[in-house]
């Protein structure tokens, strides 16, 4: 019936919601495909701004437009920015992302700690109130941080409370700190990924990991291992060549086993135009089995 498993934390009276929050938002296929819109915070406007970044996007409407017009499962951002473009933007697939920081403070100064901003109770307030499309939330865990325990504890709960509801929960699970040397190395994210399974998270958003100074798909096999039945997402990362980006997401899911991906960058950093066509081109390859050559053509196509 569907490619995902049903957690046992979702009432019965629940599970009809949660699987069909699921299967929209993957299609159908258990693979996810996130837009992350929450760098406005945790970059500033580092990624929104500056050379070789298209005017488009220097305002905040440019993702809702993209997220608006493309093929997404979801659009992640603050529920305070849903909130000033929601009602414009009734129709997005979003997930709330409830937590954030910024990057003022460097890791070498200070183990970041990045707490909830809202409860779940006014997320669910806010998506019963405003018919918005809100398939989940949400939450950065920095593991190996001395704060990591209060983050751990408060993932847990938010996870429970949203399979409570039957709906989604992603993790973004970071190892970040002075304890981390290499925050890429193939053994310490499979280590991230388990724990996001022990938490309970339905995904886990990860570092893409690195062998031998190249990211290797290969590498990402002992993660998905360590995940279970939790979906990996490799980060998009820093924009890079639309070619070179779409072959290693092929190879990502196809080698690694990664049940998709969660790309901001690779697609805001664009003319609206090409925004579109890259956001299009990821869902095919992650959701409609595509290869990587007809993703390419997609980015050759018309986007409207």
């Amino acid at each position: 019936m569907n490619s995902f498993d049903l957690p046992a934390d979702v009432p019965e009276e629940k599970v009809d919601t949660y699987i069909k929050n699921m299967e929209t938002i993957t299609g159908g296929t258990g693979r996810l495909m996130l837009f992350a819109g929450d760098q406005k915070v945790e970059h500033l406007n580092n990624d929104f701004f500056g050379e070789n970044i298209p005017l488009d996007d220097a305002h905040p409407e440019h993702l809702f437009r993209i997220a608006s017009l493309s093929k997404i499962g979801v659009f992640a951002t603050q529920m305070g920015l849903i909130a000033r473009y929601g009602r414009k933007y009734p129709n997005i697939p979003y997930l709330v992302k409830i937590n954030s920081k910024t990057n003022l403070v460097p890791f070498d100064i200070r183990d970041p700690i990045s707490t909830a901003w809202y409860t779940f109770e006014q997320v669910l307030d806010f998506k019963e109130k405003t018919n918005l499309k809100i398939y989940g939330i949400g939450y950065t865990v920095y593991l190996g941080s001395e704060f990591e325990h209060k983050m751990l504890k408060q993932a847990a709960q938010l996870i429970y409370e949203t399979h409570q509801q039957g709906m989604v929960a992603v993790l973004w699970m970071y190892p970040k700190g002075k304890a981390i040397k290499n925050e890429h190395d193939p053994h310490l994210i499979a280590g991230a990924a388990g724990v996001a399974n022990c938490l309970g998270a339905d995904f886990v958003k990860v570092k893409v990991p690195y062998r031998e100074g190249q990211k290797s798909a290969e590498a990402l096999k002992e993660a998905v291992l360590a995940a279970g039945n939790t979906g990996i997402l490799c980060e998009g990362g820093a924009k890079e060549d639309p070619k070179q980006f779409l072959t290693e997401l092929y190879e990502q899911i196809h080698i690694g086993g990664a049940r998709g991906n969660g790309t901001g960058r690779n697609i805001h950093q664009n003319t609206l135009e090409d925004a579109i066509k890259m956001a299009n081109a990821i869902y095919s390859i992650t959701v409609e089995n595509k290869t990587p050559k007809e993703a390419m053509e997609i980015l050759k196509g018309e986007a409207l």
